[in-house]
């Protein structure tokens, strides 16, 4: 009888919509500790190891998450055909919040390095929101305190983020893009859409295609998560006689097959691989460096000025709507999650802080702007 509790106790909590957010916490804790304890060196020696030519780091950042991709961009696809995207003044406002939450923490990045060339070129890096840490956290509130509209909303906000940031490391990071694979990348996105106006339904061509196209993103110097995003707005969604998605739609197959692998699986491991930060020897001098003081700032200030600020303004003179039975509050706390550290962005090789000794330091303080916004952020919705 008691395994059998047991065994419907392990149910209740994976069917909550919460259990997500508690894996994903309980990861990054877990991370966070052992990074910081005698296994430090061999959690660190781990991700390093390479595997088919990427190391295990590169196959989690760039491969897994670009499923997570695959699953945020069938959602937001989803809610722009028929939900909470589905007019243009809801869909303004994640473009523009996300306009403004990478602006304002880059001018405050370079205004604390305006007197320090060799760290000015990071002025990305606070730039880019951790989407999934900024949506577990928010699902840990569940459906009473935040509504799925503020979900719906951060995903978004933080897609576009995204995009932006690997727009910015093609154009001022990376030295040389492969021109081939940019050219097989666009071929391949092209059959897929090919395949969307012929009406073709069977997933598989679908998701071969799909993993080609992220090997050529991969092999291009572009982000390879991208192909995630790509490959889920040329998945069909289908129409019923009504106007509403199909029950059984491709769409809808596809992300409630993927959506327990991403939530239980590939988003704790993304946290466990990315919340490890060796907070060893951080004194008051590597937390007043100027890259670290430019990194907190811009990601705990910045983030939630520059996202709530354009939001409330794009509202005030009525370019966009508040996202549906969310208050002020809400949106407030939810620019407050946006200042989670993006740790994978300035992993990228053409990120020049990533190269010098001011990368630990933008790590930490990126460390300790996440544990305010995250801790603050997850405080103010439902209030």
């Amino acid at each position: 009888m008691t395994g059998r509790r047991a065994i419907s106790a392990i149910r209740a909590f994976l069917a909550a919509e919460s259990a997500g957010g508690v894996l994903l916490m309980a990861s990054a804790a877990a991370a966070l500790l052992i990074a910081n304890s005698p296994l430090g060196a061999s959690y660190f020696h781990t991700l390093h190891l390479m595997i088919g030519g990427l190391s295990l780091s590169h196959w989690i950042n760039d491969g897994l998450m670009a499923v997570f991709f695959l699953l945020v961009g069938l959602e937001i696809k989803r809610e722009t055909a028929d939900g909470e995207l589905s007019s243009w003044p809801r869909r303004v406002l994640p473009g523009v919040a996300a306009f403004g939450g990478m602006l304002v923490p880059a001018l405050i990045y370079v205004g604390f390095n305006i007197g320090s060339p060799g760290t000015l070129r990071g002025w990305a890096i606070p730039a880019a929101t951790d989407i999934a840490f900024a949506l577990g956290v928010l699902s840990l509130m569940g459906p009473r305190v935040a509504p799925a509209s503020l979900k719906i909303f951060l995903a978004a906000l933080a897609i576009i983020d995204d995009l932006g940031a690997i727009l910015i490391i093609a154009i001022f990071y990376t030295d040389q893009l492969t021109l081939w694979a940019l050219a097989g990348a666009a071929i391949v996105l092209a059959i897929l859409v090919g395949l969307n106006q012929l009406k073709v339904t069977r997933l598989t061509p679908y998701l071969l295609l799909g993993a080609v196209l992220w090997w050529l993103l991969l092999k291009s110097g572009i982000h390879a998560t991208l192909a995630g995003v790509a490959l889920a707005l040329t998945i069909p969604i289908g129409k019923s006689q009504d106007g509403h998605e199909p029950a059984r739609s491709p769409l809808h197959k596809l992300e409630h097959a993927l959506n327990p692998w991403v939530a239980y699986a590939i988003v704790p491991i993304f946290g466990f691989a990315n919340a490890g930060v060796n907070l060893g020897a951080t004194g008051i001098d590597a937390l007043t460096a100027p890259s670290a003081l430019g990194v907190a700032a811009g990601l705990f200030l910045g983030k939630q000025l520059g996202v709530f600020g354009f939001s409330a303004l794009a509202i005030r003179l009525g370019a966009a709507t508040r996202p549906t039975g969310a208050n002020w509050s809400q949106l407030y706390g939810v620019s407050l999650l946006c200042g989670l550290h993006d740790e994978p962005f300035h992993q990228q090789p053409g990120v020049p802080i990533g190269r010098s000794a001011g990368r630990d330091q933008a790590r930490r303080a990126g460390g300790l702007a996440a544990v305010g916004s995250g801790g603050l952020g997850g405080s103010r919705p439902g209030r």
